[in-house]
């Protein structure tokens, strides 16, 4: 009787227990699996794209907003009007607005963050960008009145992008550990080497919106582990996972598998300062060794468009130009010997994390040694990574890399003297400044042509392939996005249903 009478207590307790939780409704918090961990926390001072994958539109805010589809809608900026020559915009700002730190977000926030970006200290990634302003007008409080040197019409879209967020003037100095902005989410913890944890902030002036109050970010470089992260239940959902396991996760009940485009360019890196990789002859063996359908399949399972310029289809004035350097072994060959290039030609292969460049490398490696080049692979950390081979300003201590160049509008990169690749070519800085200076749109397209046609004859680089990301989420997280058009997880959109 004594323990009937236990049994029946206990369940009543359990049932009376699980009232509130039940009652509570639909889960608030996330956990995020992610390949990279970003070096710091500031993405208007450092390269890395994972640094966007966690602070834009969470964090960090814009003038503008990116959009899934690559529309751009208002954010940080109620609207804005172009001048016709497309040189001068006139933003009206949003009212109301204050940064995590209780300060106001106003005009004079946005220049002190564009001027800051293109201070000749900056280390912004599109410090190019904001050094084309003349001048950075506020009038008043609520209006930015920004005069190109040339005409711009994707500047409202690059102006979403994360090297532009609008940082606080105050706390600027301490964003890469302590991030300061106006978004819905604060940094709530940094476990370094494991993960980052954002808080929803109570004070953002639209906080009933946002649906998730806790989002944790955990890093998982290992393709296997990935996997097995999501698997297990311990990540509700990895952007841009590895491809290895997208079979088994689709015939997978409970998960989504999207499959998404990008306007990423995955290549072969080839520093032109180094001998003999300053010879294009050279650069074209590189190119004619190369078989780029056996690393799209081996890279990436096959989720990858081949491509043959620094440029990606459907673009505005794409051309095909993947038989400019077609797979051609033996044409390597002689191409090195013209070059006076005894075999075994040796040269290093810096490689960072990403699956897609650990083994992608391991495939280059292979075709490589077929025509007289030993490869020498070395991997690196992300830090490493970022420091020694692209940093601004050098060393750029590497010969061959692989990295996915995932920001679209950056043919501008090419023209930079101290870019990582080292090109450096006036004759294609001058069809670069046509292109800028084009206003109508099918002007520009015939130039952008011109463009990748020299970039590909040049053989700036290994051009490799187009990827298209996988993102598994729980078939219960609603939200995320399909396409990436930019790396971002707009946490503000994810909710349980």
């Amino acid at each position: 009787m004594f323990k009937r009478f236990t049994i029946v207590a206990l369940a009543a307790a359990f049932a009376a227990a699980s009232l509130p939780a039940l009652a509570q409704g639909k889960k608030d918090s996330v956990v995020m699996g992610m390949t990279l961990e970003p070096p710091g926390l500031d993405p208007t001072n450092a390269a890395a794209a994972a640094i966007a994958e966690v602070t834009l539109y969470n964090i960090y805010e814009t003038l503008t907003k990116i959009n899934e589809d690559g529309s751009v809608s208002p954010l940080l900026a109620e609207s804005w009007t172009a001048s016709p020559d497309l040189k001068t915009y006139t933003f009206k700002l949003r009212k109301g607005v204050k940064f995590h730190n209780g300060e106001p977000f106003d005009s004079a926030a946005v220049k002190f963050s564009f001027e800051r970006n293109a201070a000749s200290n900056s280390t912004n990634k599109d410090k190019s960008l904001f050094q084309s302003f003349e001048k950075v007008d506020a009038p008043d409080a609520d209006t930015v009145v920004l005069a190109a040197k040339y005409s711009e019409p994707n500047l409202p879209f690059l102006l979403g992008q994360a090297s532009a967020s609008i940082v606080e003037p105050k706390s600027a100095a301490t964003n890469v550990t302590q991030p300061v902005g106006t978004g819905p989410y604060q940094l709530g913890a940094w476990v370094k080497g494991s993960s980052i944890t954002l808080n929803k902030w109570a004070d953002y002036r639209n906080a009933p919106a946002i649906k998730l109050s806790k989002v944790t970010i955990r890093f998982i470089g290992d393709p296997a582990a990935q996997i097995a992260a999501l698997l297990s239940g311990d990540v509700d959902a990895f952007p841009r996972v590895t491809t290895r396991g997208v079979a088994q996760f689709k015939s997978d009940p409970r998960f989504t598998v999207l499959v998404g485009g990008s306007k990423a360019k995955t290549i072969v890196a080839i520093n032109e300062k180094k001998k003999p990789l300053d010879d294009v002859r050279v650069r074209r063996a590189i190119l004619a060794a190369i078989d780029r359908k056996a690393m799209i399949d081996g890279s990436v399972e096959g989720y990858g468009t081949p491509i043959g310029s620094f440029y990606t289809p459907g673009s505005l004035g794409y051309v095909d130009t993947t038989g400019v350097n077609p797979h051609d072994p033996e044409k390597a060959k002689k191409l090195l010997a013209e070059a006076g290039v005894t075999a075994p030609l040796e040269i290093s292969l810096k490689l960072p994390p990403p699956p897609y460049a650990r083994q992608g490398g391991e495939i280059l490696a292979a075709q490589l040694a077929k025509v007289g080049i030993t490869a020498k692979i070395e991997n690196v950390e992300w830090a490493q990574w970022l420091s020694q081979v692209f940093a601004p300003n050098g060393p750029h201590n590497y010969d061959l890399t692989i990295v996915s160049h995932v920001e679209p509008f950056d043919l501008v990169k090419l023209t930079e003297p101290d870019y990582y690749l080292g090109y450096n070519n006036e004759a294609f800085n001058a069809l670069y400044k046509q292109i800028v200076t084009t206003p109508d749109e099918a002007g520009r397209a015939k130039l952008l042509g011109d463009a990748q046609r020299m970039l590909a004859t040049d053989a700036v680089a290994g051009f490799l392939f187009q990827p298209q990301w996988v993102t598994v989420t729980s078939k219960k997280l609603k939200g995320v996005w399909k396409e990436v058009p930019q790396f971002e997880n707009d946490f503000s959109a994810w909710s349980w249903e």
